[in-house]
């Protein structure tokens, strides 16, 4: 059931669009503002008119931008008085942002009025509020950012995770990781048994920290409960090819990667249109060469999967790049609806619990037993 039809709060706030999927949006994070967030949502609206839209921010610029793409009718103000900028401290903002759109946008959610939650703000922030007001899920000791990654694989795609919620995780953290990623693999990639890799500076069992050989343990004893494939170790070189879907990390590795590949990704981008454009007979050579070159700048636009999911709390976050136009913000709604419509929530804890210690308090409403069929979670 739907935030919509669930009408969750008492004063009828919640839209009255039975059957529809509901996205709180904070309309006023990120580097471009809300012509960014607001274009964004037109975008996902033209495309998908079973979504329905919650606008968080400052109603004198939010109610322009709203007439201007004719979104009346798909939307529903809620004016904030203040924005979380990119240099405030998270401490801050847990304890003076309520005010705020970003504080706004995960209320909706923590109500049910909102399936799911989208901002491009500050991600420190954006964390640290979602975790104040959502709470984790029972078994998870620390929520994690999982993001895409292009690759060889049979999606196109692999999930690593934590890609910087939390620089630190033990053997236990990571198995949790694991059940997270793979349960995320299932239902945003359609992997019916996703491979699951822990990231090492070699694929030896014998080398990595010692929380790293328990982890691996830990996951090659949980493959059932998990419904994964654990391949074991894999190394930086693996990241973007067919050997794993899920890629398993602590955050301070993992946003390092995550930096790393961008960073190269323009790098070799400006390389290459430096060398295309560095003689007549290279601008030639571009031009025959235009559909491929094309084809390849589709493959890697970041754009296409902009949207790092927020994993293990009681409710879907989805942070969107802070530069996100708004072609990269309509994928960041597009991914919030997709796991909105699978039900992906209570799937996830469903699978975290099924590997919790015997006796363990495990999610309300989750099945502690769940089918291992791969549809499931």
């Amino acid at each position: 059931m739907t935030a919509a039809e669930m009408q969750a709060s008492p004063q009828g706030k919640a839209p009255a669009t039975a059957g529809a999927i509901v996205i709180s949006i904070d309309a006023m994070g990120g580097d471009l503002g809300p012509e960014a967030t607001v274009g964004g949502v037109a975008k996902a609206a033209r495309a998908h008119p079973d979504l329905h839209f919650l606008l968080h921010g400052a109603r004198d610029q939010l109610e322009p931008l709203i007439a201007q793409h004719d979104l009346r009718g798909r939307v529903d103000l809620r004016h904030a008085e203040r924005i979380v900028t990119m240099e405030d401290k998270p401490a801050q903002v847990m304890r003076s942002g309520k005010d705020t759109s970003m504080w706004s946008a995960i209320e909706s959610v923590r109500d049910r009025e909102a399936d799911v939650a989208v901002s491009c703000g500050n991600t420190g922030a954006l964390m640290a509020v979602s975790m104040i007001r959502l709470r984790k899920i029972p078994g998870v000791n620390r929520p994690a950012i999982a993001s895409f990654w292009p690759s060889r694989g049979p999606a196109g795609w692999n999930v690593m995770l934590d890609m910087g919620a939390d620089v630190k995780a033990d053997a236990e953290d990571l198995l949790t990781y694991a059940l997270m990623g793979s349960s995320y693999a299932r239902n945003a990639l359609g992997l019916d048994r996703p491979r699951v890799g822990l990231l090492n500076v070699g694929t030896e069992e014998h080398k990595g920290r010692a929380e790293l050989k328990e982890a691996y343990e830990l996951i090659e004893q949980a493959q059932e409960a998990g419904a994964f494939d654990f391949i074991g170790f894999v190394e930086g070189n693996d990241l973007p090819a067919d050997r794993a879907d899920v890629i398993v990390t602590d955050g301070f590795t993992g946003n390092v990667a995550l930096k790393t590949g961008e960073g190269t990704a323009k790098f070799i981008s400006a390389l290459m249109r430096e060398a295309l454009t560095s003689s007549l007979l290279s601008k030639l050579g571009a031009l025959l060469a235009m559909g491929a070159l094309k084809k390849l700048q589709a493959k890697v636009d970041p754009r296409r999967a902009n949207g790092g999911v927020f994993l293990g709390l009681n409710g879907t976050v989805v942070k969107s790049h802070g530069a996100a136009d708004a072609t990269g913000f309509a994928a960041a709604i597009e991914m919030a609806a997709r796991l909105a419509k699978s039900g992906f929530g209570a799937k996830l804890a469903a699978r975290v619990a099924s590997a919790l210690p015997s006796g363990q308090d495990v999610a309300t409403g989750a099945d502690p037993a769940p089918e291992k069929s791969e549809s499931s979670t």
